[in-house]
């Protein structure tokens, strides 16, 4: 993570809400079949996307872009989920509350 958003991140009172769980979302891609496909879909099918499996993947809080990463199978004792590499820290415009 680049020094200013850490910076900009610490400033917030990290060690206030340090322990307060935020929700990433990770985007992989979207779909977009046309209704009448939509409405005749049946369990195994599949849905196309826009990406590939080399793609990045977008990493959002709310609706705000915060990384780009790689997906990733993890080892060990959470073998078999999926994970996310971080491969770039978006800029974070933050304003410390007054």
């Amino acid at each position: 993570m680049p020094e200013e958003n850490g910076t900009a991140l610490n400033n917030l009172g990290a060690s206030r809400f340090g322990d307060v769980p935020i929700e990433i979302t990770i985007s992989v891609g979207a779909a977009r079949p046309l209704i009448r496909d939509l409405v005749e879909i049946d369990e195994d099918a599949v849905l196309p996307l826009d990406r590939t499996l080399e793609d990045p993947v977008e990493l959002y809080v709310g609706d705000k872009l915060i990384a780009l990463g790689q997906l990733e199978e993890i080892d060990g004792e959470g073998s078999g989920k999926l994970g996310v590499r971080i491969t770039e820290v978006k800029s974070v415009d933050v304003e410390a509350p007054t």
